[in-house]
């Protein structure tokens, strides 16, 4: 059996949950588990977040799924409902909504009572200079004075565009205008941090806080690891070795021919490649581990298969002697830098290929 494995930490997984507890005492926290949970597969994550307040998701297919196996816990939908259909669907699974435009806010309003029956709060998201999704700050305050006289229980929402970045002009733009709105609309529950505000703002915490990539043990930021957080790794990315041959210095390794052995050497090929998630171009020099030293990828990841140059530590390596693609030592936030991207997307990108295993 081709082996490709990605053994998630369930310890690691609340030990990262705790954290956010820590950095956050008075607010409840909404475990992000969008993107089937940054890749680790979203029910073992529910199951780790056992002591999460809530759960937040993209849409209502993923809400969906969380209910096959957790009936009780809040969700809420980050994007809202993409269809009147919806509502009537997430009112019945106890999903609360983030509303964003008018036409969702209309929706609301057909079901109001069904949403006030069921007890359900709504999330109503401003626009404070992302320009992604929200009303501008004008509007959204008549919006959620409209929806208290209503009855309904909101909460005021807001996304940083640059949270990974402290001192960026911006920050306190958004933060100013959310305070303008606070006090326009008091009182109200707020939600505004995502892990990187959650480290950088205590005293923007409030009563929700929105962790994702600080759960899944990556950092947010560029220039702070996961473990200087005081995050743990959650996964252990691996493959196996299926074959090992003698490269001749002048000979040339994978699609393109784009790598030239410089001196004889000894390559592995990994059973692992792009098919499986694993990133295919890289920008800088990029390295797997073996027995807890790094060792160099050379020539192009191609679908299934990779190759790595194990002439240093040739006489440590067999066929099957497994390959860490990123986990404890070589970190996923390293992969992501020399691939010019973030962990965030190397881990959502996973596919299901690789058989995942809680432990």
């Amino acid at each position: 059996m081709r082996q490709v494995t990605i053994h998630i930490r369930a310890a690691a997984l609340q030990h990262n949950l705790e954290r956010v507890k820590q950095l956050a005492p008075k607010s409840k926290v909404v475990c992000m588990v969008k993107a089937n949970a940054y890749g680790i597969g979203v029910q073992h994550a529910v199951q780790s977040f056992s002591h999460a307040d809530a759960f937040g998701v993209a849409c209502l297919q993923e809400a969906l799924e969380i209910r096959q196996f957790c009936s009780n816990k809040p969700i809420t939908l980050i994007e809202g409902i993409f269809s009147q259909d919806e509502m009537s669907i997430a009112i019945a699974h106890q999903c609360e909504c983030v509303i964003h435009h008018q036409q969702q806010l209309d929706w609301l309003l057909e079901h109001q009572a069904a949403y006030l029956q069921a007890g359900l709060k709504v999330w109503v998201k401003l626009n404070s200079g992302m320009n992604r999704l929200g009303f501008k700050q004008n509007d959204i305050i008549a919006v959620i004075q409209q929806l208290k006289a209503l009855g309904f229980h909101c909460v005021l929402t807001m996304h940083f565009a640059n949270a990974d970045e402290p001192n960026h002009p911006l920050n306190r733009q958004q933060i100013d205008q959310l305070l303008q709105v606070k006090q326009a609309c008091s009182p109200i529950e707020i939600s505004c941090c995502n892990s990187a505000a959650i480290l950088n703002w205590a005293d923007l915490h409030f009563d929700y806080v929105r962790p994702g990539i600080m759960l899944y043990g990556a950092s947010p930021f560029a220039t702070h690891s996961a473990s200087e957080l005081g995050l743990k790794s959650v996964m252990q990315f691996e493959a196996a070795i299926i074959a090992i041959n003698t490269v001749k210095m002048g000979e040339h390794i994978g699609y393109g021919s784009t790598f030239t052995a410089s001196k004889n050497m000894t390559i592995a090929v990994v059973s692992i490649g792009y098919g499986d998630g694993y990133p295919r171009a890289f920008v800088q020099e990029n390295f797997v581990a073996i027995h807890g030293k790094l060792v160099p990828v050379v020539g192009r990841v191609s679908m299934d298969m990779m190759t790595i140059d194990i002439s240093d530590i040739a006489t440590e390596v067999t066929l099957d002697t497994p390959v860490e693609l990123w986990g404890e030592t070589r970190l996923v936030d390293d992969v992501a830098t020399a691939n010019g991207t973030i962990g965030y997307e190397l881990l959502c990108r996973l596919t299901q290929r690789p058989k995942r295993l809680l432990r």
